[in-house]
C-alpha cells in the first residue's frame, strides 16, 4: 500500500477498484455539467446534419488529428510543468525533516543545558507548523512549548511569521555562542542547518507565488474548448449519434488532464491531491521530542 499527496491510501495494482472508484477529488465529477451539456450540443448539431443540412467536410477528421496531437503535446508540456512543481515541494519539505533531525541532533550532542535544549527543539518544530500556514495563508498556531514571550509577541503582529522564528533560532544560537556553550566550529556547523530553514521557505514560495504563465494557461484552455466545440462538426457525418460519446469522453480525456495540473501546481494546500503537511509537521515534532527526550 501506498500513501500519496494527501495521504490517500491504495493499492496501485488494484486496476478494477481503480476504474469503477469515484473519489470527490475525481476529475468526472466536476466535468459532468460541461459532459452534458457537450453531448446535448453534439446532439443538436448531428440531428441538423441529418434533417437539415449535410456539412461534411472533405478530409476533416485528418485535420483535427493534427489538431489533437499538437494539443497532446501541449498537455504533456503542462503536466510536466505542474507534476515538477509537486515533487519541487516535496522534496522542499524532505529537506525541512532532514534538516530539522540533523539541527536538534547536533544541539542535542553539542549542548548540555536540558532547557536550552527544548527552546531550540521547540523553535524548529514551531517553524515548520508556521511555515506550512504561511503557504495556506492561515492563521499561525503554536504548537511546542518553550517559546519566548517576546516572540510570542513579535508573531502576533507580524505579516511574515517564519522569519520572525528564524530571527529568535539565530538569536538563540549566538546566545550560546556568546555563553561559551558552544565554541568556533560547532557554531558554523549549526549556522549551516539554520540556513537551510529560511532556503526551504524561499523555495515553497517560489512555487506558490509563481504560477503558470497567464498567457499560457488561457491560450490552452481555448485550444481545448475549440478542439471539442468542433468535434461534432467534424465526426457527425460518420459517427452519427455516436458523435456525441466521442465528444463526452475527449473533452473528460483533455480537460481531465488540465484540472489535474491545475490542482498539483500549488502542492501545499489542502486539496486531497496536494502535499501531506500536516503529517509531515507532526512527523517533525514526535522526531525531534524523541531525540530530545
Amino acid at each position: 500500500m501506498l500513501t500519496f499527496a494527501a495521504m490517500i491510501t491504495y493499492n496501485p495494482k488494484d486496476w478494477f477498484t481503480l476504474i469503477i472508484q469515484f473519489h470527490k477529488s475525481d476529475t468526472f465529477r466536476k466535468l459532468i455539467p460541461s459532459m452534458l451539456a457537450l453531448g446535448v450540443f453534439s446532439g443538436l448539431v448531428v440531428t441538423a446534419d441529418i434533417y437539415f443540412y449535410d456539412w461534411s467536410f472533405k478530409n476533416s477528421s485528418i485535420v483535427h488529428s493534427i489538431l489533437g496531437f499538437a494539443l497532446s503535446m501541449l498537455l504533456v508540456f503542462r503536466t510536466n510543468t505542474a507534476y515538477e512543481r509537486w515533487w519541487e515541494g516535496r522534496k522542499a519539505w524532505g529537506d525541512a525533516v532532514n534538516n530539522s533531525r540533523n539541527f536538534i541532533l547536533k544541539i542535542n550532542a553539542f549542548v548540555k543545558n536540558a532547557t536550552s535544549k527544548k527552546e531550540l527543539a521547540s523553535l524548529i518544530i514551531n517553524y515548520n507548523y508556521i511555515l506550512k500556514n504561511h503557504l495556506r495563508a492561515k492563521e499561525a498556531t503554536y504548537v511546542a512549548p518553550h517559546l519566548p514571550k517576546e516572540l510570542l509577541d513579535e508573531l502576533s503582529t507580524a505579516s511574515h511569521k517564519p522569519n520572525v522564528v528564524a530571527k529568535h533560532l539565530y538569536a538563540k544560537i549566538n546566545s550560546l555562542f556568546l555563553n561559551k556553550e558552544i565554541g568556533d566550529t560547532q557554531l558554523l556547523l549549526l549556522n549551516d542547518e539554520a540556513r537551510s530553514f529560511t532556503n526551504i521557505c524561499g523555495i515553497c514560495e517560489r512555487i506558490k507565488n509563481t504560477p503558470i504563465p497567464y498567457s499560457y494557461n488561457l491560450f490552452l484552455k481555448k485550444i481545448i474548448f475549440l478542439y471539442v466545440f468542433t468535434i461534432p462538426f467534424m465526426f457527425g457525418p460518420d459517427f452519427r449519434y455516436a458523435t456525441i460519446a466521442v465528444s463526452m469522453a475527449i473533452l473528460y480525456v483533455f480537460a481531465s488532464i488540465e484540472l489535474i495540473a491545475e490542482e498539483i501546481e500549488d502542492p501545499f494546500g489542502e486539496d486531497d491531491n496536494d502535499l501531506p503537511l500536516d503529517d509531515i509537521c507532526d512527523r517533525i515534532e514526535t522526531n525531534l521530542n524523541e531525540i530530545i527526550k
